[in-house]
């Protein structure tokens, strides 16, 4: 759910399964016709620019954006992104990828499996968040971060220095599942916590916040 606004000077960078699609249905009233939108999931959109042409999803990285954009106009829009606890992120994301199967039956398991075998990883949705939001040095480059942990608040200092209303968000496809730590015990905590060790360290996090 990439969207580049030209009328508000402002880049959404999409990392998967921390309420994109919340963000996206909150801007998308507010958009001009030039403005550009990549979406894969709900309608299929396209940046009509060359590095989004062979994309098949909506969740470009803030480098592949800065690269179609240049760097001059990068640098002159807001940039922004929502990011989120890694451990109830990987909840939220395999109770999603396996929803019509393996998490009901037996969600421990399914994020067992999940860690374990690759061939169970989506490329998109299973990266780390920084990869999302980093340029090849590892130095963060959106303008602005968002926690999905107080998200309606964060979303609002957005709205505001991009010149609109106040937007109450409104969740869109939430997985079903319970509070993340009900799945974890120590091993899957420190399993977790190995994968994305950037992002723990970058943002902040703990298991339990």
């Amino acid at each position: 759910m990439t969207i580049i606004s030209h009328r508000h000077r402002c880049v959404f960078i999409a990392v998967p399964k921390n309420a994109s699609h919340a963000i996206r249905f909150a801007l998308r009233p507010f958009l001009d016709p030039a403005d550009e939108e990549q979406v894969g999931l709900f309608v299929q959109k396209r940046i009509e620019r060359p590095i989004f042409t062979d994309m098949r999803h909506g969740h470009q990285t803030a480098l592949e954006v800065r690269t179609a954009l240049g760097p001059t106009l990068w640098s002159n829009y807001r940039s922004f992104a929502v990011v989120r606890n890694p451990w109830a992120r990987f909840v939220s994301y395999v109770a999603f990828m396996k929803r019509a199967g393996e998490w009901p039956r037996d969600p421990v398991a399914a994020l067992w499996r999940t860690l374990r075998h690759p061939e169970n990883q989506s490329a998109v949705h299973f990266r780390p968040q920084s990869d999302y939001l980093v340029d090849a040095d590892r130095q963060l480059l959106v303008t602005q971060i968002c926690r999905v942990e107080h998200l309606q608040a964060d979303f609002d200092a957005v709205a505001a220095a991009i010149g609109l209303p106040p937007i109450t968000l409104d969740l869109h496809n939430r997985s079903d599942h319970g509070h993340y730590v009900q799945y974890y015990d120590n091993a899957m905590v420190a399993a977790v916590a190995e994968r994305y060790q950037e992002d723990i360290e970058r943002f902040g996090y703990r298991f339990g916040d």
